[in-house]
């Protein structure tokens, strides 16, 4: 018996032209806009005026600014640091707790040495603990991943939980200030991370790290193991790479730049460890990770989008009253918008009657094939 054709299906596209993918980009931040308009007109708000308070109140004034950058630097380099796993298909839903455990190991320095050593050796070595920490924290998932094929995201995910459960730990055992506080002591100020141009420097470890992920997944044998292993394990087994081996240092190098990515946090931002440390940055990075197709060039801008629609928000609030449910709702509704616009570049939509053969064609644009 033939079952009845659907009224449409979905078709993937072979190769759609930058120009084409990057116009269907700039329209769905377009239809953001407008669909952000509307909400606030229902609202009773000027929607041009809730977007120019949203603007000044993130990028308006010096102090604003720097609040903004500060939000960007933890998402940027968070981002960096799932890009190789990402591209390698190992899905590490574990910033949260590789962040938490760099800041964890960070703490320990900074409460353990501050005021015995210089303040450059001791935030040094708050960084090394940091990378140390976090990369110790992402060990484990993969090498349960190479030796027994268990499910990376739930693994990776479980040990966020973890991670947040032992500084509530230390929050009201060792390391607790005041006794009955559950507070952890504010850092000495030789383990702060000194600031630049009124910004913690962490935006200068960020960029830094921006320029040798780059390198490393573009030009490095590391990197091109990682993208023939994300395409195909057969085809790099049969290529003589050592899959389970490749898998644990990517899972170490991202682990590792959570890590000091959790130590800029506690050291530059925050000045001490609490169980939010993370502030869901591990799980919005995926999205940073995702809307820049893995790019780390593409995932400054991308940062420092949701840093000033995260920062505006928060001013839209004060200044017209607005719910923190409905900031929410604006913020979500943008990343919606711009995780959707991907899937119109890599799919379409075939109506029934209509073919759905794509001609494929060579460098010199003529047809090859037809699929």
């Amino acid at each position: 018996m033939n079952k009845k054709a659907p009224l449409f299906h979905l078709s993937k596209r072979s190769m759609m032209p930058q120009s084409k993918a990057w116009a269907i980009r700039i329209a769905s931040f377009f239809v953001a806009i407008i669909i952000g308009g509307l909400i606030f007109l229902f609202l009773g708000n000027n929607p041009f005026s809730a977007y120019f308070e949203i603007l000044s109140g993130s990028l308006g004034k010096n102090v604003a600014l720097r609040q903004t950058i500060k939000i960007a630097v933890p998402l940027l380099g968070t981002a960096l640091a799932i890009a190789p796993c990402f591209k390698m298909k190992f899905w590490n839903i574990g910033a949260e707790g590789q962040i938490t455990a760099g800041a964890i190991g960070a703490t320990f320095f900074a409460l353990t040495f501050a005021g015995k050593v210089p303040s450059i050796v001791l935030l040094i070595l708050m960084g090394i603990g940091g990378a140390l920490c976090g990369a110790i924290w992402a060990f484990f998932p993969a090498l349960f991943k190479a030796k027994w094929g268990t499910n990376e995201t739930l693994f990776t995910l479980m040990m966020n939980y973890i991670a947040i459960g032992l500084v509530k730990w230390l929050q009201g055992g060792p390391w607790e200030g005041k006794p009955g506080s559950q507070i952890i002591p504010t850092f000495h100020k030789d383990a702060i991370l000194p600031k630049v141009f009124g910004i913690h420097c962490g935006w200068i470890i960020a960029l830094l790290l921006v320029i040798f992920m780059f390198v490393y997944m573009k030009y490095s044998k590391h990197g091109y193991e990682i993208a023939v292993i994300g395409e195909s394990q057969n085809t790099a087994r049969y290529a003589g790479m050592n899959v389970a081996k490749i898998t644990v240092r990517t899972m170490l190098l991202s682990g590792a730049i959570c890590g000091l990515v959790g130590y800029m946090v506690v050291s530059g931002a925050n000045k001490t460890l609490y169980a939010g440390v993370a502030d869901n940055v591990g799980f919005t990075a995926i999205t940073v990770a995702w809307l820049a197709q893995l790019n780390p060039f593409a995932m400054i801008a991308i940062s420092f989008l949701l840093a000033i629609l995260t920062k505006g928000a928060g001013s839209l609030q004060t200044a017209m009253a607005v719910p923190t449910s409905i900031s929410d709702i604006i913020t979500g509704i943008f990343l919606f918008c711009m995780l959707a616009c991907e899937f119109f570049i890599n799919y379409k939509i075939v109506f029934k009657g209509h073919s759905s053969k794509t001609e494929v064609k060579d460098k010199d644009g003529k047809a090859v094939a037809v699929k």
